[in-house]
């Protein structure tokens, strides 16, 4: 899978204002300042809506590479903090569901106790999807801090913990994690 360009802002304003100050950005892909243009609002599905509505995700910037810009051309988003990159599921429902099996329920379990808008088997993928990528999280994690004693055995439960000790004050450490590391918690 091809990397990912991509930044985080931690709401609605924030998104406002970082465009406020979008030229004193620089691309993250070729490092030109004064080159990043708006391109396209993110819209994706709102997992709270029946009826399939749609709620933004961020913003698609693209550095300009037209006239004396010196930009590279490529495209890449600024997501809001909860957003997961390529999820309908956001942080704070995957941080629901990491806590309930942090307390000792099964995946099945804290589905239906959570009733989460997709299948069972998105449950499923998605904590699989997190297994595979604890090899790039907890590196990143334990340059911030060290790990806390854990009773877990299980090395995604021991992230969730060291999550929670790096990020004390955060509702929702998942989005604060994006947030913080500028890198996305999901790939």
């Amino acid at each position: 899978m091809p990397e990912l360009f991509c930044r985080f802002v931690g709401g609605v304003t924030e998104l406002a204002e970082y465009f406020l100050a979008l030229k004193q950005h620089r691309c993250p892909g070729c490092g030109a300042s004064e080159s990043l243009n708006c391109h396209s609002k993110l819209y994706g599905n709102d997992p709270h809506s029946r009826e399939g509505g749609r709620i933004q995700r961020g913003q698609r910037l693209w550095c300009c590479n037209r006239g004396q810009r010196g930009g590279c051309g490529r495209t890449f988003s600024v997501f809001l903090a909860e957003v997961l990159p390529r999820h309908t599921i956001g942080a704070s429902f995957t941080w629901s569901l990491l806590e309930r099996l942090l307390d000792g329920g099964s995946i099945k379990a804290v589905f239906e106790a959570l009733r989460l808008p997709f299948a069972l088997e998105s449950a499923y993928h998605l904590v699989h999807r997190l297994r595979e990528r604890l090899t790039a999280l907890r590196p990143a994690l334990c340059r911030q801090q060290k790990p806390p004693a854990s009773s877990q055995a299980d090395p995604l439960l021991q992230t969730v913990e060291h999550l929670r000790c790096l990020f004390p004050r955060s509702d929702c450490p998942a989005a604060e994690f994006q947030l913080h590391f500028q890198r996305p918690l999901l790939e």
